[in-house]
C-alpha cells in the first residue's frame, strides 16, 4: 500500500510536468500550423514614449496582433483547434487565444490608434510610424513614436448662455474639476469634467439634463506649445432655459409574482382611488410585504429637487434587500405646467424559499472523512426582507488502517444545529436620519449549539446566543458590533489521570502531560458574557485589480462586567489556584482577544498583482480566568494561512508529536487540534493570467512564499517548547511556498493550492530545513518520522481546495 502510494504521487507529478511541457511545446511550435505567407508576431515594442503613458499606449495595439506574455492560452489553443497540421476553420473550441497572425491591416490600426492616443494627451504634433521584421514566419513589431513638446492649458473660457447653470458650475467647479490651467493637455481630463458637470446638474434638479449639452473647443497654438480650451453648455434646442424639477407624488408596485407585471388589468384596478400616505402610494400585488420595511428605502421624497444619487441610493438598497430580482425607477411628468416629476418604482420580487445541501471531502494521507449540512434560507422570513436561516452539520473523521473497517475506526464526530434572523435595519431605540444612507444596515440574531467529540478523550458541548449590529460609514470603512454574545460550556472530558484502575491509565496520563495544550480545561463547565467590534477598510476593493491597502481588526472582549458584579457581591477568588469566582454557581471566562488583518495589494499590469499580508492575533486570559476558552484559541495552517500545513496540525512553537512516546497514546489522541493562544502568519503571492479562455471562464495562477505559526502564553502549559519566545522566533518560524490556480467563472473563483514545505519548526536545527529531504532521501526520512510518529505520517506536501481567494 504504502509503494502504490509513493507510485501514485510520482506518476501524478510526473504527467503534470509532462502537460505542461506539452502546452508549453503546443505554443512554441505554432508556425507549423500556419501559411506559408503567415507569420506569428512574437514580439511588439514601442520606442520613445515615457513610461508613464507606455502602458496605455499598449493596450491601444490591436489584441489579435499582439503576443501572449506565457504562451500557455495559445498552447491550449493549439490543442483544440488544429487538424491535419493546420488550423481549423471551423468547429473553433473557445479554448486558449490563436496565435497572433501578423496583418498589415491591424498593424495600420494600432499605428494610428498610438498617434491618436498621444494627441489625446496632449502631443498635438506626435507621428508614430511602423515598422516589420519578419524571419522564420516570425515577425517583430516596433512601433517609433515622435511625440513632440507637450502642450499646456494656457487659458479656460466658458460659453453657457443659461447663468444659472454657469453660476452653478463655476460656485463648485472647484470641488471635482481637473481642468486647470498650466496643466499639460488630456481629453481624459475633458471626459471626467463632462461627467461631473452632468452629475452636478442631475443632483440639483436639471432631470432632463444629457451629456451631449456639454461640448469643448481646443485651441492650440503650435508656436508656444500652447493650447486655449472653451467649455460649451448648450441651451436645449428648443430654445428655452434648463428646467429643474421637484419630486411628486411616489407609486411603488410590487409585481404579484416573479413573472413581473403580466395582468395590467389587475395593476390598474388596484391604483384607483388609492391615497398617498406621506406622499407614496403603496401597492404591493404579491401580498407578500409590508409596507415600511419596503418605502424605509425609498429615498426619492416628494417635494425635495429631484438628485441623482438618491435616485441611485434607492436602486442600491432595494437590489441589497435581496428580495427584489428587478427595480425599475421611471418618472411620469405632470400634467399641469408645475415643474413635477412624480416617481414610479416597479419590483418584481425573486424566489422567496431556498435549500442548499454541501458536502466536503477533507482528504489527508492515512485519514477518510466527511462533512454534510443542510441550509434552509427564508429572505422575507417576517415579509419585512428578514433573511432567516436554519443550517445542521455533521462530520466524520476515520482512521484509514489496513484490515480495519473505516467505520470501526471513528476518531472525530462533529454535529452542530444553528438559525439565525436577519432584519435590514438597526434595531436600537433611537431613530437615525437616513439609515443605510452609506450601505444597508444589519442587525442578526442567532443561536446555535456545537457537539464535537474526540473518541476517549473530550466531549464539547456549547451553547452560543449573540446580537450583531452591522453598518456602513463609507463605502469602504465597514462596523460590526456585537454588544451580547454569551456562551455556555457544558463540560466534558473524557479521559481522566487519576483514574489509576482504568485500563487506559497510562495512555490518558501521556496523552494530558504531552498534548499541546491543557487538555482538562475543556472538562470546565462555565460561560461567557461579552462583547465584540470589527472594523474593515477597503473590503469593497478585494476583487479589484489595483493598488491598494486593506485592514481589518476586532476584539473580543468577555467577562469585565461579570467581574465587576462578582466583586461587588464580596466575591474573592484564586484562579491560579483553581478558586474561581462564580455567577449562579458557574465560573465566567475573562479574557480579551484582539486580531488584525493587514494587506497590500499592488497592481502590476493589466492581469498581474503581488500582495503582501500579515495577520496576527492574541487570547490573554486574566481576572477569573487561567486560559482563553478552547474555541478562542488560534490555528496555524490550512488554505488561507501557511498553505504547506494542513489547518490545525502546525505548531504550537517547537510542539513535536514525538513527545507522546508510545503508539497507543498518539492513536488515541490522532486528529486532536494544534492551537495556540497567540498567532502570527505572513504570506506573499504573485497573481498572474494562465489561460484567459478555459470553457467559459480563466484560469489565473499564483506563487506564494508563506510564514507563521501559533503560540502558547499563558502558564499551566505542560510543554514548554510550545511557548513564544522573541529570541528564538527564528527557530520557531515555519516556511511554505507553492504553486496555485484560480478558475474564474465570474461569479466564482475555484482555487487549487499546492504547498510545499521549506522549513518545519517541529524538528531542530538544521534539520528544520525539510527541503533538503524531499530533494534527496526523500524515502528514508518518511520511513523515521513514521516510527517516531505512527499513525502520523510526514507530507512535503499539501493540497488545498477552496471558493474564493484565500485573501
Amino acid at each position: 500500500m504504502k509503494a502504490y502510494n509513493n507510485n501514485y504521487k510520482q506518476q501524478v507529478q510526473i504527467l503534470t510536468i509532462l502537460l505542461f511541457i506539452l502546452v508549453f511545446v503546443a505554443g512554441c511550435s505554432s508556425t507549423k500550423y500556419i501559411e506559408d505567407y503567415q507569420s506569428i508576431v512574437k514580439k511588439v515594442k514601442i520606442d520613445s514614449i515615457d513610461k508613464a503613458y507606455e502602458e496605455n499606449a499598449y493596450n491601444y495595439i490591436q489584441k489579435d496582433i499582439r503576443p501572449s506574455i506565457l504562451g500557455l492560452n495559445v498552447g491550449i489553443y493549439n490543442i483544440f483547434n488544429t487538424k491535419n497540421g493546420k488550423y481549423k476553420t471551423s468547429n473553433i473550441k473557445p479554448l486558449g487565444d490563436p496565435p497572433p497572425i501578423l496583418d498589415s491591416a491591424l498593424v495600420e490600426i494600432s499605428r494610428n490608434q498610438i498617434e491618436k492616443y498621444l494627441k489625446s494627451k496632449g502631443f498635438f504634433m506626435a507621428k508614430v510610424k511602423s515598422e516589420i521584421e519578419v524571419k522564420d514566419k516570425k515577425a517583430k513589431l516596433r512601433f517609433v513614436a515622435k511625440p513632440g513638446p507637450p502642450f499646456f492649458i494656457n487659458g479656460i473660457t466658458y460659453q453657457i448662455t443659461d447663468t444659472t447653470i454657469k453660476n452653478l458650475y463655476l460656485s463648485n467647479k472647484e470641488s471635482f474639476t481637473h481642468l486647470r490651467v498650466g496643466k499639460q493637455y488630456d481629453a481624459d481630463s475633458l471626459t471626467y469634467e463632462r461627467e461631473q458637470i452632468y452629475q452636478l446638474m442631475r443632483q440639483n434638479g436639471y432631470y432632463d439634463f444629457v451629456r451631449p449639452y456639454i461640448s469643448y473647443s481646443p485651441d492650440s497654438n503650435q508656436n508656444n506649445s500652447k493650447v486655449g480650451v472653451k467649455l460649451i453648455i448648450e441651451n436645449p434646442l428648443d430654445g428655452t432655459k434648463h428646467k429643474t424639477y421637484s419630486i411628486g407624488e411616489t407609486n411603488i408596485l410590487i409585481a404579484e409574482n416573479s413573472e413581473g407585471f403580466t395582468d395590467l388589468d389587475k395593476l390598474s384596478d388596484s391604483l384607483k382611488n388609492k391615497k398617498a400616505f406621506r406622499g407614496i402610494k403603496f401597492t404591493d400585488l404579491s401580498k407578500r410585504f409590508r409596507r415600511n420595511p419596503i418605502v424605509r428605502y425609498d429615498f426619492i421624497r416628494e417635494g425635495e429637487t429631484y438628485d441623482i444619487r438618491k435616485e441611485v441610493l434607492t436602486y442600491d438598497r432595494l437590489y441589497e434587500l435581496n428580495v427584489f430580482k428587478n427595480v425599475k425607477i421611471d418618472y411620469n411628468k405632470a400634467k399641469d405646467s408645475t415643474a413635477k416629476i412624480d416617481p414610479v418604482i416597479f419590483l418584481i420580487p425573486q424566489k422567496r424559499r431556498s435549500d442548499r445541501m454541501e458536502i466536503e471531502v477533507p482528504f489527508n494521507s492515512g485519514t477518510l472523512g466527511f462533512n454534510v449540512s443542510n441550509t434552509y434560507t427564508d429572505n422575507n422570513f417576517l415579509r419585512g426582507a428578514e433573511r432567516f436561516q436554519f443550517q445542521i452539520k455533521g462530520g466524520l473523521q476515520m482512521l484509514n488502517e489496513k484490515g480495519v473497517p473505516i467505520f470501526k475506526n471513528i476518531y472525530q464526530r462533529d454535529f452542530s444545529v444553528s438559525a439565525g434572523l436577519t432584519v435590514p435595519r438597526l434595531m436600537i431605540p433611537f431613530g437615525i436620519p437616513m439609515m443605510g444612507k452609506n450601505g444597508m444596515p444589519y442587525t442578526t440574531f442567532s443561536t446555535s449549539y456545537l457537539y464535537a467529540l474526540q473518541k476517549d478523550i473530550t466531549v464539547r458541548r456549547i451553547f452560543i446566543n449573540s446580537v450583531s449590529y452591522d453598518w456602513v460609514e463609507t463605502k469602504s470603512k465597514l462596523h460590526s458590533f456585537t454588544p451580547l454574545n454569551f456562551e455556555y460550556r457544558f463540560g466534558s472530558v473524557l479521559i481522566d489521570s487519576n483514574d489509576k484502575t482504568n485500563p487506559n491509565y497510562i495512555v490518558n496520563e501521556e496523552i494530558l502531560r504531552n498534548s499541546s495544550y491543557n487538555i482538562q480545561l475543556l472538562g470546565r463547565k462555565d460561560f461567557t458574557l461579552g462583547m465584540k467590534y470589527a472594523y474593515s477598510l477597503n473590503a469593497d476593493k478585494l476583487l479589484e485589480n489595483r493598488t491598494f491597502i486593506y485592514f481589518r481588526g476586532n476584539i473580543d472582549i468577555a467577562g469585565n462586567l461579570l467581574s465587576g458584579i462578582s466583586s461587588l457581591a464580596g466575591d474573592k477568588h484564586d484562579p491560579q489556584n483553581g478558586d474561581f469566582g462564580t455567577i449562579f454557581g458557574l465560573p465566567f471566562n475573562q479574557y480579551v482577544r484582539p486580531e488584525i488583518d493587514l494587506r497590500w495589494y499592488k497592481r502590476l499590469g493589466a492581469e498581474r498583482q503581488f500582495v503582501a499580508r500579515i495577520n496576527g492575533g492574541v487570547g490573554y486570559a486574566y481576572g477569573n480566568s487561567i486560559s482563553v476558552p478552547f474555541e478562542k484559541l488560534f490555528y496555524a495552517g490550512g488554505s488561507n494561512g501557511v498553505r504547506a500545513w494542513q489547518a490545525r496540525t502546525l505548531g504550537p512553537g517547537n510542539y513535536n508529536r514525538d513527545v507522546i512516546k508510545s503508539e497507543a497514546a498518539r492513536k488515541a489522541s490522532y486528529g486532536i487540534d494544534q492551537l495556540g493562544q497567540m498567532r502570527i502568519e505572513t504570506n506573499l503571492e504573485y497573481r498572474f493570467m494562465l489561460i484567459n479562455k478555459l470553457f467559459g471562464g480563466k484560469l489565473r495562477g499564483a506563487t506564494f512564499l508563506d510564514a507563521g505559526n501559533v503560540w502558547n502564553i499563558s502558564p499551566n502549559n505542560p510543554r514548554p517548547e510550545t511557548y513564544f519566545d522573541f529570541k528564538r522566533l527564528g527557530e520557531q518560524i515555519a516556511i511554505g511556498t507553492g504553486f496555485g490556480f484560480r478558475y474564474d467563472v465570474q461569479f466564482f473563483v475555484f482555487r487549487f493550492d499546492l504547498g510545499l514545505k521549506l522549513k518545519d519548526p517541529q524538528f531542530a536545527g538544521s534539520e528544520q530545513w525539510v527541503i533538503g529531504k524531499y530533494f534527496n532521501g526523500a524515502r528514508d526520512f518518511k520511513a523515521r518520522y513514521l516510527a517516531d510518529h505512527s499513525p502520523d505520517r510526514y507530507r512535503f506536501m499539501q493540497y488545498n481546495f477552496g471558493i474564493g481567494m484565500p485573501f
